[in-house]
């Protein structure tokens, strides 16, 4: 389901994050560069998407955007009802503490604090304690019982990963962000992190949205959303590596075809 400026959701159906007619410019006049043209995407509660596409297709700018990391030059972003455009800088940075997780490739884990200090991090820092129950379960489906009082630099990359990934949810954000996670990780690792996010969404119906170039990542996401020059092109409901690399190479001849169009257009000879 793609949103569009007359749509309304159902309370029960509100999508955990949304852009509708997004754009974003980065400078301005000749050198303006594009990188979201008229964008509108949903990303559907308690479900794992994946935004895939082209190098320069705008997949990390839509999602800082989404995010509110960033802002639209054009058009609105959503987490719920919320319009991120509505919300003053204050606000906005308590919706991002309160209601937004965040993992990105560089685990950004605060090297001096154990495992379950960076885990709390989040809690600490809007000055409460969270949900005990919940924070004891997180801790076992990331499986770091057994590292709790660990620092990060006595941790593997995928351990570190596993930490900063339950950190995200320490809070029951409404929405979990991951920016190329495994980008950091060896295949083993990586696909480690890829299944503990895909069973965080199923076992405690949170919501992730991925940023990835991977196609064997985006596999473990429910569906994948395909971006091409700033633009939504396609939505693939229960990918496959295959079937995703299939898609991103037909991206590629089509890319390569329209270049040599546009060179034969503008050179005759």
């Amino acid at each position: 389901m793609t949103a569009t400026t007359a749509t309304t959701f159902p309370t029960e159906t509100l999508p955990a994050a949304r852009v509708v007619d997004a754009v974003k410019v980065y400078g301005s006049g000749d050198t303006g560069v594009r990188a979201l043209d008229g964008v509108s995407v949903d990303f559907p509660a308690g479900r794992f998407t994946a935004i895939m596409g082209p190098s320069g297709s705008g997949k990390s700018t839509l999602m800082h955007c989404a995010a509110g990391l960033d802002t639209l030059t054009e058009g609105a972003s959503y987490v719920g009802d919320t319009d991120l455009g509505s919300l003053d800088d204050r606000r906005l940075t308590l919706l991002r503490r309160d209601r937004v997780g965040f993992v990105f490739q560089a685990f950004n884990l605060v090297p001096t604090l154990t495992v379950e200090e960076n885990i709390r991090l989040p809690l600490d820092l809007a000055g409460g304690k969270g949900d005990p129950e919940w924070i004891d379960a997180l801790i076992d489906v990331v499986g770091l019982r057994d590292r709790l009082r660990h620092r990060p630099a006595e941790l593997s990359g995928g351990q570190q990963q596993r930490v900063a990934v339950a950190r995200a949810f320490a809070g029951r954000p409404d929405v979990v962000f991951a920016d190329e996670p495994t980008g950091n990780l060896d295949s083993r690792s990586g696909g480690e992190v890829l299944g503990l996010l895909g069973r965080t969404v199923r076992r405690t119906a949170r919501t992730v949205v991925m940023v990835t170039h991977d196609p064997v990542a985006a596999a473990h996401a429910d569906e994948v959303v395909f971006l091409a020059d700033g633009r939504l092109v396609d939505r693939m409901e229960s990918p496959t590596a295959d079937r995703v690399l299939d898609r991103m190479k037909a991206f590629e001849v089509s890319s390569g075809t329209a270049a040599t169009s546009r060179t034969r257009t503008e050179d005759p000879a």
